[in-house]
């Protein structure tokens, strides 16, 4: 069989081969990103969840099958559960979306489906507000990058910079919707579906100054945003560092008391 993916068929199809083959007894395998979309080229990977019974291993792994990358998330339902925790604490909903906007290959007893629903239901209520000492910290990072956006006039730290701005100012909006983050080209597609006119005037000014150098556009953007949350924060901004050991909550398993 040929290892090129131009010679194979459909993404879903070798999706379905592959689950098949190594995991005849899972309880549901899903296939997301770019594949379950009709988006994928022949150079994109196969997103695939599977679902095993309780006792299995929950791992996260890439492989090759007929040539195509398989990027393979493996789980039990209480691995699951975790992955949906952590993935809701990083504000991503990575696990979440799979399930949600995945195309079942198989499933048993209504095992993906169910997934589904409960993956739905956590996108809708989103990630949650985050910690006002947060949000306040990053509205400080966000006023001493658009000072030194400002102040630069070498090229290579202005798009260093421009980047922080970018990545400040884009989480400090996420929160202020109470929206799903992204990361990589999922930044740029969150931000528009969250807030299509400031995210799109920060990614405008972003790609502004990336083409030409000029920094202006990208700091209206950033400081429309700081507005929304509070304004620009410098002096009267104070954080008083706690030792690992005082941040351990107390009455910990296996201590007394």
């Amino acid at each position: 069989m040929s290892s090129d993916p131009d010679d194979q068929d459909l993404p879903v199809d070798q999706a379905r081969r592959f689950a098949a083959r190594c995991f005849p007894d899972a309880l549901s395998a899903v296939l997301a990103g770019s594949g379950a979309a009709g988006r994928a080229t022949a150079t994109s990977d196969l997103d695939i969840a599977v679902l095993i019974e309780d006792g299995g291993e929950t791992r996260r792994e890439t492989l090759r099958f007929e040539g195509r990358l398989v990027e393979l998330f493996v789980h039990t339902r209480a691995g699951l559960d975790e992955l949906f925790a952590a993935d809701t604490a990083s504000r991503r909903g990575v696990m979440q979306r799979m399930y949600a906007e995945g195309l079942v290959l198989f499933e048993r007893n209504g095992a993906a489906a169910a997934l589904k629903s409960q993956a739905e239901d956590a996108l809708r209520k989103g990630p949650g507000a985050q910690d006002p000492t947060t949000v306040e910290s990053r509205r400080y990072a966000l006023t001493d990058a658009l000072d030194d956006l400002a102040d630069t006039s070498d090229a290579v730290e202005r798009l260093a910079v421009a980047g922080v701005v970018l990545g400040t100012a884009a989480d400090l909006l996420f929160d202020h919707h109470r929206a799903w983050a992204g990361g990589g080209k999922w930044l740029p597609r969150r931000l528009l579906q969250a807030d299509p006119e400031h995210g799109g005037a920060l990614l405008d000014g972003y790609r502004r100054l990336c083409e030409s150098g000029e920094p202006q556009e990208l700091a209206d953007a950033a400081a429309e945003i700081l507005v929304l949350v509070g304004g620009p924060l410098r002096e009267g901004y104070a954080r008083t560092w706690r030792s690992a050991a005082e941040q351990q909550p107390s009455g910990r398993p296996g201590q007394a008391g």
